[in-house]
């Protein structure tokens, strides 16, 4: 069973990093290498997850998928993890970038249930199985079924964690009781992919955070983890209460979006995000940025 007193194989707090892009639209490599250390070695993160949703992944090719990979393992050495994203809803694509990613330095990968076509059970657990075979890194599994279609079912995930190199879960089921079967039934490390589920999913053995929020909550987020994991649950709650706007506030538009434009406010230079996605409405993100300077 995992264990918050254990030091989980990609950390405890992680952040879903957007990639910044250049006026001209071309990825800025520069500004996603400072990016990467500050979150690091400013916010306290000890993982990064690069080419993730919030990453646009959708938007970006091949090669920039790779370019962005080996850019934050060089800027953040060994002092994260980097989890490379590759997972599409093409089984041979995914394998392809998961060695791309492999080549690149990544530390494991991020494989998200395959979008849109939505397979029968037994074609899904192959899909994730055939990348797992595919690489020697460790895989976290993204079980997001308001985006994906289809859930990752809890027997599907009590079987792949019998394979050696599926070690974690992103969870953004929102099913805490879902989550603490396969938590208790598996080795499994759960991270939460929703800021707010954090506390609760610690509650029930999980490990962690990929967080959104996390790109300017970091400090906070980890003082929660840090309360919890030494047993100040009263404190925890607290921490929790004071952040809670702040996660809300992230996704009151689509988080990649109002992430860029907060960081942009705030001395980094990330650029728009990549058709279709658009700005953000002036008043939702001049709320958001009072939401932080109150709570964090």
């Amino acid at each position: 069973m995992s264990s918050t007193s254990e030091q989980p194989i990609f950390g405890r707090l992680l952040t879903a990093m957007i990639t910044p892009f250049n006026p001209d639209g071309s990825v800025n490599l520069a500004e996603a290498a400072r990016l990467a250390r500050h979150l690091v070695d400013e916010l306290g993160h000890d993982g990064l997850v690069v080419n993730g949703t919030t990453g646009e992944s959708p938007t970006t090719s091949d090669a920039e998928k790779r370019d962005l990979i080996a850019t934050v393992v060089e800027a953040v050495g060994d002092r994260a993890s980097v989890v490379a994203g590759v997972g599409t809803f093409d089984t041979r694509h995914t394998i392809e970038l998961a060695g791309q990613a492999t080549d690149a330095g990544a530390d494991g990968l991020l494989v998200v249930t395959p979008y849109y076509s939505r397979p029968p059970i037994d074609a899904l657990e192959t899909h994730f199985l055939s990348v797992a075979e595919a690489t020697e890194l460790p895989i976290m599994l993204y079980d997001i079924p308001h985006r994906a279609g289809i859930p990752i079912p809890e027997t599907s995930l009590i079987r792949l964690a019998d394979h050696p190199r599926i070690a974690a879960v992103k969870d953004a089921k929102g099913d805490i009781c879902s989550s603490s079967v396969v938590i208790a039934g598996t080795t499994l490390s759960y991270y939460a992919g929703d800021d707010a589920y954090l506390l609760p999913l610690l509650a029930v053995g999980g490990v962690g955070v990929v967080g959104t929020s996390t790109h300017f909550s970091g400090l906070q987020v980890r003082s929660v983890i840090d309360a919890y994991t030494a047993g100040d649950l009263a404190l925890a709650r607290q921490l929790n209460a004071q952040l809670l706007p702040v996660f809300r506030g992230v996704f009151a538009t689509q988080g990649a979006m109002m992430v860029k434009a907060a960081l942009n406010r705030r001395g980094f230079s990330v650029g728009d995000c990549r058709p279709p996605m658009g700005a953000v409405a002036p008043d939702v993100l001049e709320r958001f940025l009072r939401i932080l300077d109150t709570q964090l």
